[in-house]
Parts: structure tokens; C-alpha cells; sequence
């Protein structure tokens, strides 16, 4: 059996909580807690953790803009974190990610988007929804270019049918496993068609792979 995924969930509208939390908990193997500002979640990281993700409220009280993020972010043995906002500025999202937030969800991704993106999150990865990507510059990840930004329009053209087949629904969010039951294959072999579509598109995990995608039309 799966392990369980615990997810705190810390945002003061209570209705995105009850909802949110509703349609989370409705899917297989997750556990929710939920917090209304930044100290209540901060004592339940304290007295009810480990957590595999804290989503967290850029605009709730005691936020403070990115004070309170902080303040997670350097407790001991601290959860990793995914800032959620309906409104956030790029340069606070990008402030966000150098400070080593695990990602960025907008409240206006589709349900089955954000749950893709929390499952991804929660296997260590770091994720920024590619249309907010596309709306300017790729935030920096302490990467001194964009990624891909080497790859040659040929190469990039010369993928597989199966190797494009795979970028575009990684750039859908979906999983390793929705990948490999939607197109008949095992979950190790694309495993391994990622690994290479990362190879040869030169970026280190599916965020830049979709910046890649985008920037050549491939998805």
C-alpha cells in the first residue's frame, strides 16, 4: 500500500479551504489539515508534522508579503512549501522560488491540474504552472540561462512521435503513471523516455522541459 501523502493546507477563506481540502481528501492516500493564517500553521508544522507539502496563502494574515514564508521556510525540520495565490506579482513568485519554495499554484488551475502538480511536488520536483511561465520571463532558478535555452530548433524538432507524445502530457501535468496507462506503456519505460527527453532538451525536470516545449511550438 501507498504511503500517505499529508498535506497542510493554510489559507484564511474558509470556503477555498473546505473546498480545496474536500476535493483532496476525496482522492486516494491523501490526509488534510488546514490552518487560517501563518501562526496556526506554523504550530501545526510544529505539533502535528512531518507534512509533505504546506500550501500556503500568499495574501492570508501574517503572511506579512513573504515575512511569514520565511519564517516557515527556517523552522527546524521544515516541510517543504508551495505558495498558492490568486493574485501574486511575478517578481514575488520569483522571490518565492529563490527562497526555495517547492513551487507555485495559481487558484484558477483546474482541479485535476493542481492535484497533478501536487503529486508532482510531492515526489521532490518544482513546479510552476507553464502559462504563467509563458507570460514573460521563466522565473529564476539559480540558472545562469533558461533552460534549453542551448537546444537547437533541430534537435528539438527530431524528437520521437512517442518522445513528443510524452512532452506534451508532461506539459499537461500529468504523472509517470497517467502517462504510461494513457498510452499503454509500463511506468519504467516512461520513466526512461523522460530521462532522455531531459537529455536531449538539456533541463533537469518538467517545468523546463515545458518552457522548452513552448518556446519550440512542440506542445
Amino acid at each position: 500500500m501507498a504511503a500517505m501523502m499529508r498535506l497542510l493546507i493554510a489559507d484564511d477563506h474558509e470556503l477555498l479551504r473546505d473546498t480545496l481540502g474536500s476535493f483532496l481528501r476525496q482522492q486516494e492516500g491523501i490526509e488534510i489539515l488546514s490552518a487560517a493564517d501563518t501562526d496556526e500553521a506554523q504550530k501545526l508544522v510544529e505539533t502535528s508534522g512531518p507534512f509533505d507539502l504546506v500550501l500556503l496563502d500568499y495574501g492570508m494574515p501574517g503572511m506579512d508579503a513573504l515575512r511569514g514564508l520565511r519564517r516557515i521556510l527556517e523552522m527546524p525540520d521544515a516541510p517543504p512549501v508551495v505558495l498558492m495565490s490568486g493574485f501574486a506579482p511575478r517578481e514575488i513568485v520569483e522571490a518565492a522560488l529563490q527562497m526555495g519554495v517547492r513551487g507555485f499554484l495559481h487558484k484558477s488551475m483546474p482541479a485535476t491540474s493542481l492535484l497533478n502538480a501536487i503529486r508532482f511536488m510531492a515526489l521532490g520536483e518544482r513546479y510552476v504552472p507553464v502559462d504563467y511561465i509563458i507570460q514573460g520571463e521563466a522565473p529564476r532558478l539559480d540558472m545562469p540561462q533558461a533552460p534549453g535555452a542551448d537546444v537547437a530548433p533541430g534537435v528539438a524538432a527530431a524528437l520521437t512521435a512517442r518522445e513528443k507524445e510524452v512532452l506534451v502530457a508532461l506539459c499537461r501535468g500529468s504523472t509517470n503513471k497517467e502517462i504510461a496507462r494513457d498510452m499503454g506503456l509500463s511506468e519504467p519505460t516512461i520513466k526512461l523516455h523522460v530521462k532522455t527527453l531531459y537529455r536531449r532538451l538539456g533541463v533537469s525536470n518538467r517545468t523546463q522541459a515545458a518552457m522548452v516545449a513552448q518556446s519550440h511550438g512542440l506542445s
